[in-house]
């Protein structure tokens, strides 16, 4: 006699593509790429209405916050914000996609810094410092910290999204008091409370504040500034230990302080040093007895790799003008144009004519495009990701 068993019918498992949860997840894990979800989105009705719902969209996000694909980068032209972007087609951004929050011929403004997929700007001539988010076009704007009305030197910023959390930013100044004997002031702006705090102070060599620096780099948790002048010093900011020191920079290593950028290297801090036509990249070791010291990981030679002859060309000359942190990409800004470097794998391209002097700030962030399966942009306004 068989058992009841024997006769019982088995369920029978859906197949993976018919599980909406299960394909959320695979669609989850697409190339964070431009094109991706646009592409995903016209295999059907079902692929579109997952792809464009808010929650998928909001766990894109934070899935591909720490490897965004880099757009392109903003510079201040003229009385506005213009943005130059670096992809090809199908990934490439539409020229005027992302709209200036500052009025042509509004000249009391002054670029920051950008990360995370939003822009840090000192709107002066609005009394504000405002947070914006090309892709959505969102704007945060509240007022500079009153200490900001009391300094004259030189204020560097930052804007950080909090950790897991697709709305809520920090803005960290760094500004410094031009007593006599100088120091260096942390402030913290955060979104969620809309409270200024200042969190720490540092003293600091006064003729290391004579100028703006560049943008700061984001290691862990720590955030650090190359603050430049005869005394140049990196500030490093620790957001989870709350803590701020001053390292010197060695300049029997780095002589050439105005062509030094801080960097990543290796999951810590680094130095990019450009001296003549070649690119020297440094890794800060630590040892156990807290001894630090600047090792040479990397030399690029400039000539070979874009082409440039510095012997015919005497006097053409490259500068350092931005480091994508999240892409690890340097750009670079010579007679001939601005090129990009991946610094790891050495592919480079040239993406603008040359263009006077400025500081870029590079753009990573995610992003769906207005892009048909042909690669060909329709002109309409399907952003579906941020």
């Amino acid at each position: 006699m068989g058992s009841e068993e024997e006769g019982e019918m088995l369920p029978v498992a859906a197949p993976p593509l018919d599980d909406d949860n299960l394909l959320s997840e695979i669609l989850l894990r697409l190339p964070p790429q431009p094109s991706s979800l646009p592409r995903a989105s016209a295999v059907c009705n079902r692929w579109f209405s997952l792809v464009s719902n808010p929650s998928f969209i909001r766990r894109s996000c934070l899935h591909h916050r720490r490897n965004p694909p880099l757009l392109g980068f903003f510079r201040r032209r003229a009385g506005s914000i213009h943005f130059d972007p670096t992809m090809e087609p199908p990934n490439r951004v539409p020229d005027g996609r992302f709209s200036s929050p500052i009025g042509d011929g509004d000249r009391g403004f002054r670029l920051v810094g950008s990360r995370h997929g939003l822009v840090l700007i000192f709107h002066y001539s609005q009394d504000q410092i405002l947070v914006w988010d090309p892709v959505t076009g969102e704007q945060h704007r509240f007022a500079f910290p009153p200490e900001f009305y009391m300094l004259e030197t030189p204020i560097e910023g930052t804007v950080i999204r909090v950790a897991g959390d697709a709305h809520h930013f920090q803005v960290v100044l760094v500004a410094y008091t031009p007593e006599e004997n100088p120091r260096a002031i942390v402030l913290s702006y955060s979104s969620e409370t809309t409270v200024w705090n200042i969190l720490m102070s540092t003293p600091v060599p006064g003729d290391a504040m004579e100028y703006a620096s560049m943008p700061s780099v984001l290691v862990g948790d720590s955030l650090y500034w190359l603050l430049f002048g005869n005394s140049s010093v990196i500030l490093k900011v620790d957001l989870d230990m709350q803590s701020l020191a001053v390292t010197p920079v060695p300049m029997d290593i780095f002589p050439e302080v105005d062509h030094l950028m801080v960097m990543r290297a290796e999951g810590g801090l680094g130095i990019l040093s450009l001296s003549d036509y070649t690119i020297q990249l440094w890794k800060r070791n630590t040892n156990y007895a807290s001894t630090a010291s600047w090792l040479l990981r990397r030399n690029i030679d400039l000539d070979m790799l874009l082409g440039l002859n510095s012997q015919e060309n005497i006097f053409r000359y490259i500068r350092v003008i931005a480091y994508a942190e999240e892409n690890n990409v340097a750009f670079l800004r010579t007679y001939s144009g601005i090129f990009m470097v991946q610094l790891e794998s050495l592919q480079f391209s040239k993406i603008t004519e040359a263009i006077p002097h400025v500081i870029c700030y590079p753009f990573e962030s995610v992003y769906a495009a207005e892009t048909g399966i042909g690669g060909e942009h329709d002109g309409a306004d399907q952003d579906m990701l941020v």
